[in-house]
């Protein structure tokens, strides 16, 4: 594979198309056996709560991969990803019922950077609040 999207098309500014990634239950139970993170805080709401949470969250690394898609899926080539990087903010609280939670993700361009690079800052949120921070990738564009 190889980028799609060509470096002198892009500008600083230019917005990537946002996302939406629903999370539920489900989605976790599917993840922890794909991970082998069994973490109870991830599945159990009884443990979750003991050790301070509000209920179940999700794994941050399903969270950060999940972000991520905005800038492959833009870009057509997840091997064009030079560098990625967040801060966990919050958790993805993932109550137990039909809709699960709902990551929402923006990103844009902020940097050209040399040959062929350029900066995405990626925006996550959940529940009204930013649940990943400094949230960047290098990608390679074609």
């Amino acid at each position: 594979m190889a980028a799609t999207i060509a470096y002198e098309d892009v500008e600083v500014g230019t917005e990537l198309p946002a996302q939406t990634f629903p999370v539920t239950r489900a989605t976790l139970v599917r993840y922890a056996g794909a991970s082998g993170d069994f973490n109870p805080i991830h599945w159990n709401e009884r443990f979750a709560r003991e050790v301070g949470l509000p209920d179940v969250i999700a794994h941050g690394m399903f969270t950060m991969a999940s972000a991520i898609r905005v800038v492959t899926d833009w870009v057509g080539d997840p091997g064009a990803v030079v560098e990625y990087g967040v801060r966990f903010t919050r958790p993805v609280v993932v109550p137990d019922d039909d809709q699960g939670a709902v990551v929402d993700v923006t990103a844009k361009v902020a940097a050209k950077l040399d040959d062929h690079q350029v900066r995405v800052d990626l925006l996550a949120m959940a529940n009204g609040q930013k649940v990943l921070g400094m949230s960047r990738a290098v990608v390679r564009l074609a």
